[in-house]
Protein backbone atom coordinates (compact mmCIF):
# COMPACT_ATOMS: atom_id res chain seq x y z
CA UNK A 1 0.00 0.00 0.00
CA UNK A 2 1.55 3.60 -1.07
CA UNK A 3 2.50 5.60 1.75
CA UNK A 4 -0.08 9.36 2.82
CA UNK A 5 2.47 11.31 0.94
CA UNK A 6 2.65 9.54 -1.78
CA UNK A 7 -1.08 9.47 -2.15
CA UNK A 8 -1.41 13.32 -1.47
CA UNK A 9 0.68 13.30 -4.84
CA UNK A 10 -1.79 10.97 -6.96
CA UNK A 11 -4.80 12.90 -5.99
CA UNK A 12 -3.34 16.55 -6.44
CA UNK A 13 -2.31 15.04 -9.92
CA UNK A 14 -5.26 13.79 -10.52
CA UNK A 15 -7.04 16.72 -9.81
CA UNK A 16 -5.06 19.34 -11.75
CA UNK A 17 -5.11 16.99 -15.03
CA UNK A 18 -9.16 17.12 -14.65
CA UNK A 19 -8.86 21.38 -14.45
CA UNK A 20 -6.46 21.23 -16.97
CA UNK A 21 -8.20 19.03 -19.22
CA UNK A 22 -11.64 19.30 -18.38
CA UNK A 23 -12.95 21.85 -20.96
CA UNK A 24 -11.05 19.84 -23.66
CA UNK A 25 -13.76 17.17 -22.49
CA UNK A 26 -16.60 18.71 -22.43
CA UNK A 27 -16.04 19.54 -25.85
CA UNK A 28 -15.47 16.32 -27.01
CA UNK A 29 -19.10 15.10 -25.11
CA UNK A 30 -20.79 18.01 -26.56
CA UNK A 31 -19.67 17.36 -30.13
CA UNK A 32 -19.50 13.42 -29.79
CA UNK A 33 -23.25 14.09 -28.60
CA UNK A 34 -23.94 16.48 -31.72
CA UNK A 35 -22.77 13.95 -34.22
CA UNK A 36 -24.33 11.25 -33.03
CA UNK A 37 -27.87 12.66 -32.58
CA UNK A 38 -27.77 14.65 -36.20
CA UNK A 39 -28.43 13.09 -39.77
CA UNK A 40 -25.48 13.07 -41.47
CA UNK A 41 -27.39 13.40 -44.55
CA UNK A 42 -29.25 16.53 -43.16
CA UNK A 43 -25.69 17.84 -42.27
CA UNK A 44 -24.34 17.13 -46.05
CA UNK A 45 -27.87 19.35 -47.23
CA UNK A 46 -29.51 16.50 -48.85
CA UNK A 47 -32.84 17.79 -48.04
CA UNK A 48 -32.12 21.14 -49.77
CA UNK A 49 -31.07 18.95 -53.09
CA UNK A 50 -32.34 18.39 -55.74
CA UNK A 51 -31.62 14.51 -55.33
CA UNK A 52 -33.78 13.44 -58.34
CA UNK A 53 -31.88 15.11 -60.65
CA UNK A 54 -30.68 13.56 -63.76
CA UNK A 55 -28.21 15.53 -66.36
CA UNK A 56 -29.86 15.78 -69.86
CA UNK A 57 -28.55 13.65 -73.13
CA UNK A 58 -27.13 15.44 -76.10
CA UNK A 59 -26.69 14.15 -79.26
CA UNK A 60 -24.10 15.42 -82.34
CA UNK A 61 -21.13 15.43 -79.66
CA UNK A 62 -17.56 16.01 -81.37
CA UNK A 63 -15.09 13.22 -80.61
CA UNK A 64 -12.65 14.61 -77.70
CA UNK A 65 -9.74 13.31 -80.18
CA UNK A 66 -10.62 16.64 -82.66
CA UNK A 67 -9.73 18.76 -79.84
CA UNK A 68 -6.26 20.31 -79.98
CA UNK A 69 -4.99 19.04 -76.49
CA UNK A 70 -0.81 18.79 -77.11
CA UNK A 71 -0.72 16.39 -74.03
CA UNK A 72 -3.86 14.50 -75.15
CA UNK A 73 -7.12 13.15 -73.36
CA UNK A 74 -6.13 11.92 -69.75
CA UNK A 75 -9.64 12.84 -68.00
CA UNK A 76 -13.25 13.87 -69.23
CA UNK A 77 -16.22 14.79 -68.01
CA UNK A 78 -19.32 16.31 -69.68
CA UNK A 79 -21.04 19.16 -68.11
CA UNK A 80 -24.41 20.82 -68.77
CA UNK A 81 -24.08 24.59 -68.97
CA UNK A 82 -27.19 26.37 -69.37
CA UNK A 83 -28.67 23.75 -72.05
CA UNK A 84 -24.85 23.83 -73.44
CA UNK A 85 -22.40 20.50 -73.46
CA UNK A 86 -19.22 21.48 -72.34
CA UNK A 87 -16.12 18.57 -71.95
CA UNK A 88 -14.01 19.38 -69.10
CA UNK A 89 -10.58 17.59 -69.91
CA UNK A 90 -7.31 16.47 -67.67
CA UNK A 91 -9.34 18.71 -64.70
CA UNK A 92 -8.06 21.86 -66.41
CA UNK A 93 -10.13 23.09 -69.31
CA UNK A 94 -13.90 23.47 -70.69
CA UNK A 95 -14.26 22.84 -74.16
CA UNK A 96 -18.07 23.05 -76.18
CA UNK A 97 -18.79 19.25 -76.87
CA UNK A 98 -20.62 20.91 -80.02
CA UNK A 99 -17.85 23.11 -81.95
CA UNK A 100 -14.30 22.52 -79.85
CA UNK A 101 -14.28 26.23 -78.62
CA UNK A 102 -12.48 26.74 -75.42
CA UNK A 103 -14.21 27.93 -72.15
CA UNK A 104 -12.62 29.94 -70.01
CA UNK A 105 -15.37 30.80 -67.14
CA UNK A 106 -18.95 30.43 -66.63
CA UNK A 107 -21.11 33.51 -65.46
CA UNK A 108 -23.71 33.91 -63.23
CA UNK A 109 -26.42 33.42 -65.10
CA UNK A 110 -24.99 29.68 -66.11
CA UNK A 111 -23.94 29.63 -62.70
CA UNK A 112 -27.61 29.91 -61.29
CA UNK A 113 -29.07 27.50 -64.36
CA UNK A 114 -26.28 24.67 -62.29
CA UNK A 115 -27.65 25.63 -58.80
CA UNK A 116 -31.25 25.33 -60.10
CA UNK A 117 -30.66 21.79 -61.39
CA UNK A 118 -29.13 20.58 -57.96
CA UNK A 119 -31.13 22.64 -55.81
CA UNK A 120 -34.93 21.96 -54.71
CA UNK A 121 -37.66 23.83 -56.85
CA UNK A 122 -38.93 26.45 -54.42
CA UNK A 123 -36.20 28.17 -53.17
CA UNK A 124 -35.86 32.16 -54.10
CA UNK A 125 -32.21 33.25 -55.07
CA UNK A 126 -31.18 36.57 -52.83
CA UNK A 127 -28.02 37.05 -53.87
CA UNK A 128 -25.00 35.57 -55.98
CA UNK A 129 -21.23 36.78 -55.93
CA UNK A 130 -17.74 35.44 -56.72
CA UNK A 131 -15.32 34.57 -54.38
CA UNK A 132 -11.79 34.49 -55.32
CA UNK A 133 -10.34 33.17 -51.94
CA UNK A 134 -11.06 32.13 -48.54
CA UNK A 135 -9.48 31.57 -45.22
CA UNK A 136 -8.50 28.13 -43.04
CA UNK A 137 -11.91 28.22 -41.59
CA UNK A 138 -13.83 29.52 -44.52
CA UNK A 139 -16.62 26.97 -45.29
CA UNK A 140 -15.80 26.33 -49.24
CA UNK A 141 -11.91 25.68 -47.96
CA UNK A 142 -10.19 23.01 -49.76
CA UNK A 143 -12.40 23.29 -52.90
CA UNK A 144 -12.08 24.64 -56.58
CA UNK A 145 -11.52 28.23 -57.03
CA UNK A 146 -12.90 30.78 -58.05
CA UNK A 147 -16.41 30.61 -57.26
CA UNK A 148 -19.69 31.69 -57.47
CA UNK A 149 -21.37 31.83 -54.15
CA UNK A 150 -25.17 31.47 -54.07
CA UNK A 151 -27.23 32.93 -51.54
CA UNK A 152 -30.55 32.13 -50.70
CA UNK A 153 -33.54 33.20 -48.67
CA UNK A 154 -33.85 31.08 -46.03
CA UNK A 155 -33.89 31.14 -42.13
CA UNK A 156 -31.14 28.22 -42.16
CA UNK A 157 -28.64 30.99 -44.25
CA UNK A 158 -28.82 28.61 -46.80
CA UNK A 159 -25.50 28.82 -49.62
CA UNK A 160 -24.77 26.79 -52.69
CA UNK A 161 -21.49 26.85 -54.47
CA UNK A 162 -20.65 26.31 -58.04
CA UNK A 163 -17.04 26.65 -59.67
CA UNK A 164 -16.41 29.57 -62.07
CA UNK A 165 -13.76 27.56 -63.99
CA UNK A 166 -15.22 24.10 -64.28
CA UNK A 167 -19.37 25.20 -64.23
CA UNK A 168 -19.45 21.87 -61.49
CA UNK A 169 -21.82 22.18 -58.43
CA UNK A 170 -19.59 22.03 -55.67
CA UNK A 171 -21.31 21.71 -52.50
CA UNK A 172 -24.07 23.45 -49.62
CA UNK A 173 -23.65 24.82 -47.06
CA UNK A 174 -26.42 25.73 -44.12
CA UNK A 175 -26.76 26.91 -40.35
CA UNK A 176 -26.50 22.91 -38.90
CA UNK A 177 -23.52 21.88 -41.40
CA UNK A 178 -21.87 25.37 -39.72
CA UNK A 179 -22.34 24.13 -35.91
CA UNK A 180 -21.17 20.87 -37.07
CA UNK A 181 -18.12 22.19 -38.80
CA UNK A 182 -17.37 24.06 -35.60
CA UNK A 183 -17.95 21.39 -33.34
CA UNK A 184 -15.45 19.24 -35.77
CA UNK A 185 -12.71 21.55 -35.10
CA UNK A 186 -13.36 21.36 -31.02
CA UNK A 187 -13.47 17.35 -31.33
CA UNK A 188 -10.46 17.31 -33.70
CA UNK A 189 -8.83 20.32 -31.95
CA UNK A 190 -6.85 21.31 -35.39
CA UNK A 191 -7.66 25.22 -34.71
CA UNK A 192 -5.81 26.17 -37.65
CA UNK A 193 -7.63 24.66 -40.54
CA UNK A 194 -10.31 22.02 -38.57
CA UNK A 195 -9.66 19.01 -40.34
CA UNK A 196 -6.42 17.52 -39.31
CA UNK A 197 -7.46 14.76 -37.20
CA UNK A 198 -3.69 14.06 -36.67
CA UNK A 199 -2.42 17.33 -34.81
CA UNK A 200 -0.05 17.33 -32.13
CA UNK A 201 -2.56 18.90 -29.55
CA UNK A 202 -4.86 16.27 -30.24
CA UNK A 203 -2.21 13.90 -29.61
CA UNK A 204 -0.87 15.69 -25.97
CA UNK A 205 -4.68 16.04 -24.56
CA UNK A 206 -5.21 12.26 -25.89
CA UNK A 207 -2.55 10.94 -23.86
CA UNK A 208 -3.22 13.83 -21.08
CA UNK A 209 -6.70 12.14 -20.50
CA UNK A 210 -5.37 8.52 -20.49
CA UNK A 211 -3.10 9.34 -18.02
CA UNK A 212 -5.71 11.12 -16.68
CA UNK A 213 -8.18 8.11 -16.36
CA UNK A 214 -5.41 5.85 -15.22
CA UNK A 215 -5.00 8.47 -12.18
CA UNK A 216 -8.52 7.94 -11.34
CA UNK A 217 -7.62 4.53 -11.15
CA UNK A 218 -4.88 4.19 -9.08
CA UNK A 219 -6.27 7.23 -6.92
CA UNK A 220 -9.31 4.83 -6.28
CA UNK A 221 -6.84 2.10 -5.58
CA UNK A 222 -4.87 3.26 -3.13
CA UNK A 223 -7.66 5.15 -1.05
CA UNK A 224 -10.39 2.34 -1.55
CA UNK A 225 -11.41 1.22 2.46
CA UNK A 226 -12.28 -2.12 0.52
CA UNK A 227 -8.80 -2.89 -1.12
CA UNK A 228 -7.54 -1.67 1.94
CA UNK A 229 -8.96 -4.37 3.99
CA UNK A 230 -8.41 -7.07 1.30
CA UNK A 231 -4.78 -5.90 1.51
CA UNK A 232 -4.61 -6.06 5.48
CA UNK A 233 -6.49 -9.67 5.08
CA UNK A 234 -3.59 -10.78 3.16
CA UNK A 235 -0.60 -9.20 5.01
Amino acid sequence: MVNRHTALKIRKTHRYLGLFLGIQFLFWTISGLYFSWTNIDDIHGDHFKNLDYQPQAFNNLISPSTLNIANGVNTIELRDINNTPYYWVNNEQLYNALDGTKKNFISKEEALYIAKNYMKSGLEVESIEQINEVGKHHEYRERLLPAYVISYKSDEVLKAYVSVKDGKFQTVRHRSWRWFDFLWMTHTMDYEGRDNFNTTVLRAFSLLGLITVLSGFLLWYTSSPSIRKLLKRKL
